[in-house]
């Protein structure tokens, strides 16, 4: 028995070839939404916003990660129904795998499950100390853009370069509410 064919890309080849110059695009990219952040989150004398106001980025959030499990599901499920899928793959994830863009819904799932873990309990923090301003605000919104940007990434054309971008945008804006949590 041999080990079942790697599954193709659905895109053509020069949609997939990566260079240095895209990680070099990339990298500008980077800079200037770190120096656009950086002058975004300056410190204000305004008085405290009210902790609520983290609530609705944190929904935001959830919701995206609702669409994408929704995708999920439906792509598992209806390519079975199609016959694109074989139902044994998902009793051991290795043997019948689907074509790759079957399973980008789970995988960009799983990567709403993992960091933004750390952006709902820092929201839950600022919430339950007061410590925040209105930076710390736009920053949370921020964050679920990148998350968005990244989601859309993901589930598109699923350009590595461009995701790794967003995915990295994210966890600067991330890193930041943290940093100014903690100060």
């Amino acid at each position: 028995m041999s080990a079942p064919a790697p599954a193709q890309s659905s895109l053509p080849a020069s949609a997939t070839k990566v260079s240095i110059a895209d990680y070099l695009i990339v990298s500008i990219l980077l800079t200037a939404y770190c120096i656009g952040l950086a002058f975004a989150i300056h410190p204000g004398h305004s008085p405290s916003p009210s902790p609520e106001r983290l609530i609705a980025p944190m929904e935001a959030l959830v919701a995206v990660t609702a669409v994408v499990w929704l995708l999920m599901v439906g792509f598992r499920n209806g390519t079975i129904l199609w016959g694109v899928t074989h139902p044994g793959y998902y009793r051991d994830y290795t043997s019948h795998q689907p074509p790759e863009w079957v399973e980008r819904p789970a995988r960009a799932f799983n990567n709403l499950l993992q960091a933004p873990i750390l952006f709902y309990v820092i929201c839950l923090l600022m919430m339950v100390t007061g410590r925040l301003d209105e930076s710390q605000i736009t920053l949370a919104w921020v964050y679920v853009a990148m998350r968005v940007v990244h989601a859309v990434i993901y589930l598109g054309w699923n350009y590595v370069p461009f995701r790794f971008a967003s995915w990295v945008a994210s966890c600067i804006t991330l890193g930041v509410l943290w940093w100014r949590f903690a100060l």
